[in-house]
């Protein structure tokens, strides 16, 4: 991986990447970073690395700016239609939609994902419809699965639970020799579960084609990361299971597609698995039921609202002559027409049939079930429902 060329090595720079818990530069006087590379190509003004700049062309930079103005927009519908009662719990993803789309670009219709709960920006360019992550978060079961030929799991609720199955998914692929990859992404709080640590250590011991994303933004729900682990270098974690480590700048784009591309590339090929952490902040709510004014003070914020992935990137954009205000002004219309449209077409979906909560438990039903099913049955009919 990159991590291991000398060139790339001298131009990037630890202290281009900041820590998610201070709103200065990291101090990494007092953490020993080892042979952890730490990449930044795109800096918080917008300014690009020239040694380091991707050849993508720029149909591809335009589908990703889109699919990152499509996730805020997304998002800030969802706030709306949670706070007027039309939405359930909403977990926000706004200032992590460079995280959060960086690392699937590089993955195949035949690769799997498996999410977390603030990935809809990756599930939505991963092929989920709106309405059917609107439905999700409504709390319809039929929400969950995935649409037909996609390759993701159900995101997961319990924190960490994904990611071991992910790793067994990475596992069978290396068994049935498929030329495959496995990404995966969780917290850093849910670094701290211990069923996350199990998984690394079998993918590193399987040499499994998994590559983790831990998304560092700063917050497990209201502990921050120094109050959680000592180091709060969390690639360290991948460097202590055996497998190639990168610290990537979470608000950087073209930082998490190069870092997810060779870490995708190198798994499909049979060189194991990478750990990835990136760097990135939570600017908004844990959920739609946390008060983050509570545990942080909006300083720290501000100072990250000027590090914001899609500001960055629109300038390196405009720069390149890819983008202009006019286009910028289109295509924000453009993805807040998409998600209306969303947004009614799931409006007008069905309700949920309350006489299904009995369904898809038991091949047999047991008397006693039987017994609760014919009460509630009662009780709806009592209330009109269901008739």
């Amino acid at each position: 991986m990159a991590a291991q060329n000398p060139e790339k090595q001298k131009t990037t720079s630890s202290e281009e990447v900041v820590s998610p818990n201070t709103p200065s530069a990291m101090d990494t006087s007092r953490i020993d970073l080892g042979h952890i590379e730490v990449l930044q190509i795109l800096n918080e003004y917008g300014e690009v690395d020239k040694g380091l700049e991707p050849d993508f062309s720029n149909e591809r930079l335009l589908e990703v700016y889109r699919a990152m103005v499509l996730a805020r927009a997304f998002d800030k519908r969802m706030m709306t239609m949670q706070r007027q009662g039309r939405m359930g719990t909403f977990a926000p993803n706004i200032g992590q939609e460079a995280c959060i789309i960086g690392q699937v670009t590089s993955l195949r219709e035949d690769d799997w994902f498996a999410p977390s709960y603030r990935s809809f920006g990756a599930q939505i360019m991963r092929g989920w419809p709106m309405e059917h992550l609107m439905r999700l978060w409504a709390g319809f079961h039929d929400g969950f699965p995935p649409p037909n030929n996609v390759n993701d799991l159900p995101f997961s609720i319990v924190i960490g639970s994904h990611v071991l199955p992910a790793v067994g998914i990475g596992i069978g692929m290396k068994y049935k020799k498929k030329n495959n990859c496995v990404v995966v992404n969780y917290g850093d709080g849910a670094s701290s579960q211990g069923a996350v640590s199990e998984a690394l250590n079998f993918a590193a011991v399987y040499q499994a084609p998994v590559v983790f994303i831990c998304e560092n933004n700063g917050w497990a729900i209201s502990t921050p990361t120094h109050k959680q682990t000592a180091n709060e270098v969390l690639a360290s974690h991948g460097v202590a299971h055996g497998m190639l480590s990168i610290r990537v700048d979470g608000n950087d784009i073209l930082a998490m597609m190069c870092a997810t591309k060779e870490a995708t590339d190198r798994a499909r090929a049979g060189e194991g698995p990478t750990f990835i952490e990136a760097v990135t902040f939570r600017m908004s709510l844990h959920t739609t039921a946390d008060d983050p004014t509570v545990y942080r003070n909006d300083e720290e914020v501000k100072v990250w609202e000027a590090r914001c992935p899609m500001a960055r990137f629109e300038t390196y954009l405009k720069n390149k002559g890819v983008l202009d205000t006019d286009s910028i002004k289109q295509t924000l219309a453009s993805c807040e027409e998409e998600v209306i449209k969303a947004r009614d077409t799931f409006y007008e979906m069905p309700p949920a049939d309350p006489t299904e909560i009995f369904e898809h438990l038991y091949e047999t039903f047991p008397m006693e079930l039987q017994k609760q099913r014919a009460e509630y049955m009662q009780r709806l009919r009592q209330k009109g429902v269901g008739e």
